[in-house]
């Protein structure tokens, strides 16, 4: 279905980091140390979707709505508890995850959802 919507740069906010190994753009990550990032493992909280990458710096979506992947089809549109899934994307949070509430505004059949960060 064709949306006559888009939440495509509202509020975004973008912030350099360094980048830890293995981070690639299109993935949430987490805050690793003093202005680092790195990839997420299963269950961390992510703190902004990697937005690009080069010379060691990654570009962090850290603010507005932002489409992320997300693989679980549990997680629906409205108010979500979400916590990274390990493999760059988010999923719900279960038992003994580190997640936080997000706004999730739309969800499509490619494994994407819009979330406000």
């Amino acid at each position: 279905m064709s949306s006559k919507v888009s939440f495509e740069g509202i509020g975004e906010v973008i912030a350099t980091f360094y980048a830890g190994d293995g981070v690639t753009a299109g993935q949430v990550v987490k805050l690793s140390g003093d202005s680092k990032v790195a990839a997420c493992t299963a269950g961390e909280r992510f703190c902004g979707l990697s937005v690009s990458v080069k010379t060691g710096c990654a570009a962090v979506q850290v603010g507005g709505f932002a489409e992320v992947p997300c693989t679980d089809s549990t997680v629906a549109v409205g108010l979500a508890t979400l916590t990274a899934d390990g493999s760059g994307g988010v999923k719900k949070a279960g038992s003994g995850d580190a997640g936080e509430e997000y706004l999730v505004v739309s969800k499509d059949t490619a494994g994407f959802i819009t979330l406000k960060m």
